[in-house]
């Protein structure tokens, strides 16, 4: 399906300043990103953060209360209709009939969107997917994995521009997740641009930029080497005896921003490496303790961006 507005150059989201409310709170304040034709672009943060918020005003589903841009080159305010038409959108809760088969949901799909060839269309979806065999079986039957897979391929039926997932793999197990992350990679290697929300650092590492949002700001955007590198954190690696009583001193030590276990070791950064000498100085002559300097992971900037974050709603 191609769009009859013109797109500002590859630029497929172009949103400033979207704020939504909803009971005198702001869930989503001020937030303005861009993503760009083909681009697999990852949406990161906690439950409540605005994430969901922020999708459905980018499709046309909720209206801002402030704030303006355009998707896939439409009014996200006065052309909703537009974008609806143009946009596959995979909720976080499974939204196909249980008590039909994949077949027949798939069918019905390209009949309500149009798509030439419905009962060919559904087919072709089946076999891409890796489906083939089960087209019988009720949908209501299938695992978290298998349902997330034909939600795609009802996404993608109608061939849209746009794909808005919203924590697609949530409570998938890993395999089924890289499967469905290769799948997304090859639809974006196609030309489809994908927005997903996720809470998992390894789907965040894999997507070409990310945008991490809590309590309805936006902290970070950029590749996953821009946001480790402009987090700034200086972190050691921390192993020995008694890791959990250390964990929860340090917690509490000015200079430290961020302590948290990895296995059977403490990851301890802050942004400032003077102030964090200092602060670690006292429990590096422990000789149970074995400290070493470590480069910082994604889930550490998140962990210390969170620290940082100020809950809107206490």
């Amino acid at each position: 399906m191609t769009s009859t507005a013109q797109v500002n150059g590859d630029v497929v989201i172009d949103v400033r300043g979207l704020t939504k409310s909803f009971g005198g709170r702001a869930v989503v304040n001020n937030l303005s990103m861009q993503v760009r034709r083909g681009q697999i672009y990852g949406f990161l943060g906690p439950n409540g953060s605005g994430k969901t918020t922020t999708i459905r005003m980018l499709c046309g589903l909720l209206t801002p209360d402030s704030g303006e841009g355009t998707c896939l080159g439409f009014d996200i305010r006065k052309q909703s209709k537009s974008i609806k038409r143009r946009v596959g959108y995979m909720t976080q809760r499974f939204s196909l009939y249980t008590d039909l088969s994949i077949r027949e949901n798939l069918e019905f799909v390209g009949r309500v969107f149009s798509v030439p060839d419905p009962r060919g269309a559904a087919q072709a979806a089946i076999q891409r997917l890796g489906l083939s065999g089960r087209e019988n079986q009720l949908a209501g039957e299938l695992s978290g994995g298998w349902k997330q897979r034909l939600a795609l391929g009802a996404c993608t039926m109608p061939s849209p521009e746009l794909l808005l997932l919203d924590e697609p793999t949530a409570g998938v197990d890993p395999k089924a997740r890289r499967e469905f992350w290769n799948e997304i990679h090859a639809l974006a290697a196609d030309g489809l641009t994908v927005l997903v929300s996720t809470h998992y650092m390894d789907e965040a590492e894999r997507c070409h930029e990310i945008a991490y949002i809590a309590y309805g700001e936006l902290l970070t955007h950029g590749t996953v080497e821009e946001v480790v590198k402009s987090a700034g954190l200086t972190t050691w690696r921390v192993t020995g005896a008694k890791l959990q009583s250390l964990s929860i001193a340090l917690a509490a030590t000015p200079g430290v921003e961020m302590v948290a276990p990895f296995g059977a070791s403490l990851h301890v950064g802050g942004r400032d490496a003077k102030a964090l000498e200092a602060a670690i100085s006292g429990y590096r002559s422990d000789p149970s303790l074995k400290w070493t300097p470590d480069e910082a992971s994604l889930e550490d900037v998140f962990i210390s961006l969170m620290s940082s974050a100020q809950d809107n709603f206490q």
